[in-house]
């Protein structure tokens, strides 16, 4: 059945550019994720709160592995983009971004993250946040991005107002966590047409 709207994002418009590397300024930035991020990845997830908000921990780096091999993917299928968030010095692993449910004939997805239990409080996350929803809008060609949180997270709410995620509201009993099921806040920008 013919569609009466042109999508959004044409099918291969996403992958047909590389996956770039951008700057989030102090120091820090998003970049592809690497296998050698492998052994960050593990440790990442043995942390309660990553375990907590993400539902699941990483036994080995065999299995960070895989993941990262499915994130890297990921851009090429046009299903999602991930980013290890990184000291543009050091190379150390600060956290990750992504975008993930895409759906490019609305031009919408999800921004995801965590930070490692050391970048937090220091305005990373929600630096990196902007930065992805900027690249995003402005030359990725999304229409429209989502952050989802528990409304247990309080963390993850604070990142999505200051990055400038309006509030939508709440979907009663959305998501299944480790102690039970969890209402979910909405937050969504809208790019504006200029």
């Amino acid at each position: 059945m013919p569609s009466l709207v042109a999508p959004a994002m044409p099918v291969g418009a996403f992958a047909a550019s590389g996956q770039p590397t951008l700057r989030i300024g102090s120091g820090v930035l998003l970049r592809p994720w690497r296998i050698t991020d492998a052994e960050a990845v593990t440790e990442a997830f043995q942390d309660p709160e990553i375990q907590r908000w993400h539902v699941r921990r990483a036994d080995s780096v065999e299995e960070a592995r895989a993941w990262i091999e499915r994130w890297q993917s990921s851009w090429s299928s046009e299903t999602g983009g991930h980013w290890a968030v990184a000291g543009s010095e050091s190379d150390g692993l600060l956290g990750r971004m992504s975008l993930k449910s895409l759906h490019l004939e609305d031009g919408k997805a999800e921004v995801a993250y965590w930070m490692m239990p050391t970048a937090r409080g220091r305005g990373v996350c929600t630096r990196a946040v902007m930065t992805l929803t900027r690249w995003a809008m402005e030359k990725g060609g999304f229409h429209r991005l989502e952050i989802e949180h528990s409304t247990a997270n309080q963390a993850s709410c604070r990142v999505a107002i200051k990055a400038g995620f309006e509030e939508e509201g709440v979907r009663r009993g959305a998501a299944l966590h480790a102690d039970g099921w969890h209402d979910m806040h909405l937050h969504a920008r809208v790019r504006t047409e200029a």
